[in-house]
This record gives C-alpha cells, structure tokens and sequence, in this order.
C-alpha cells in the first residue's frame, strides 16, 4: 500500500498537483500562502509559491515590487544600493549623496567649481558677501556669525582702524590707552624706532624711546646732570623751584644727607638740611 503523499496543513492529497516542500514539510500552494509565504516589504501582501521572490537582510519583496524608492525602477535583475533602510537604484544613490549649494540649494555635480568651509559648500558664483553681495569665490573672505563678508566690506564694516594713519587693522596692530595702533605706526617720533613691546615714554601725546628721552626730551637732574627718565633707579624725582633732582641726588649740600621726602632748605640755588642752614 503506498504511502499517503498528503499536504501537511489541510491533508488533502497531493498527487498530481503542484506542491512546495517547506521546513521538511510538503504542502498545497494554498495554505503555503496561508501559513508559510513571506510577506513583501513593499505591498505588504504574501508571496506566493507561483511568484518570484527577492531576499535582501532579512526582507522579501516580490520581484515586481523591488524598485528603487526614488523613481521606482524594478531593480530585480540590477545592482543596487541599500541606504537609511531605503532600496537605491545606483543613479539616484549617486544624486543622493551629491552636495548641496548653501547659496541656490541646487546639486553640486563633478566638475562644478565649488567654494567648502566647515562642511558646508557653495557653487563658486554662489559664494557672495553678504554686505555689498559681490561673489567672493575664491577669494579672501572673513567669517561673522552665519554671514560672510569680502575683505572690503569687513574693514569698513568691523576692523579696527589705526590712530595714526587711519587705515583699517587687518591684522596684529597694537592697543595702547585703549586706542589701536598699527605695529609700524607706533614709532618713536625722533627717530622712528619701533616700540611695541619696548620700553617707552609719552609726553604729550608724542612717544619717545629710552634713548630718545634721554637725549632730547627728559629734565636733567640739578645734582648729577644726567637725565631723569623715570626708568630704573632714581624713578622717583624731587622737584622745586622749576629744578628737579633724582629722588637719591637730593641731599644737602654740606652734610650731604639724602633729604628726598624731608624737610629742607634751598638758599642760593642750593639744598640744605635745616641743621645746616642754620650755620649759613
């Protein structure tokens, strides 16, 4: 007696009909779709044994539904891309991934000349100042914010301008009295020595190098005759009757005791202490 050849779900037999064999089991196309079809991604519907299936990670489609999710091309017998859980056909994985102008928010395609900064990218015609709306391109261009300014529009719109010549600080400069200088127009005004970062004396509104003060501008002291600078030792001065003294030059003229910050007497154009004057 043969063996009973039936379908494994409904048991109807299955001799000479159209069967699939599933999980060991053999049943009717019927309950294959009923309980063991997969169901396709796309239409949601079971895939049946009589229809071709596609099987891509864990997901089926039927093979008419396997299309690319931009512009729908059936993709069964092509290559494809698998991106963000979406089916690609290659020519629009390819404008997917494309740049973006920030200016136009039109494609960037190969061969375009293009303007990048900080991951954001512009056609180079759409790379504009966003002051005077000239196309910087590839030129120099200064970031503020969200905006982008050409050279010229940055200068007069926000650097700082030198006390002296009145053109723009583009870079360096120096501050001095809350006032900015260029490093080559703040000068000694004798002899045009550069004084950033050196040691230097104003006097009404000119500046002068050590040397210069020195040599042209500062007291000479009544005692020694040196110059009084303010530098170093002797920086603090002793001044009386339009005649000034480094502060360890001030002593009488007899005993010779320093009398800086002491009381004293000047008698005929000299120092003394008030012992001493008492002898005169």
């Amino acid at each position: 007696m043969a063996e009973k050849f039936d379908c494994h779900y409904c048991r109807d037999p299955l001799q000479g009909k159209k069967y699939v064999e599933k999980d060991g089991h053999h049943c009717c196309l019927k309950c294959f779709d009923k309980f063991c079809a997969n169901t396709c991604v796309d239409c949601r519907k079971p895939i049946g044994a009589d229809s071709k299936e596609v099987h891509y990670k864990n997901r089926y489609w039927h093979d008419t539904c396997f299309r690319c999710a931009k512009c729908l091309h059936p993709l069964a017998s092509e290559t494809f891309v698998a991106k963000d859980n979406k089916i690609l056909c290659n020519k629009c994985t390819t404008r997917e991934d494309s740049l973006k102008c920030k200016g136009c928010f039109k494609q960037i395609v190969a061969g375009d000349q293009n303007v990048e900064y900080k991951g954001t990218v512009w056609h180079k015609d759409c790379f504009t100042c966003s002051n005077c709306k000239q196309v910087i391109g590839t030129g120099s261009f200064f970031p503020k914010g969200e905006d982008f300014y050409c050279a010229t529009c940055h200068e007069a719109k926000f650097a700082k301008h030198c006390v002296k010549c009145n053109k723009a600080i583009t870079s360096g400069g120096i501050t001095y009295q809350d006032q900015p200088w260029h490093a080559e127009c703040f000068v000694c005004v004798t002899c045009s020595k550069k004084l950033a970062g050196q040691r230097f004396t104003a006097v009404e509104d000119q500046y002068y190098c050590v040397d210069c003060y020195k040599n042209f501008v500062a007291k000479k002291c009544a005692g020694c005759k040196n110059p009084i600078t303010g530098f170093g030792k002797g920086s603090s001065v002793v001044a009386y009757e339009g005649q000034s003294w480094h502060d360890y030059c001030f002593h009488c003229k007899k005993c010779s005791m320093n009398l800086a910050n002491k009381r004293f007497v000047f008698h005929q154009e000299q120092v003394y202490c008030p012992d001493c004057a008492k002898k005169l």
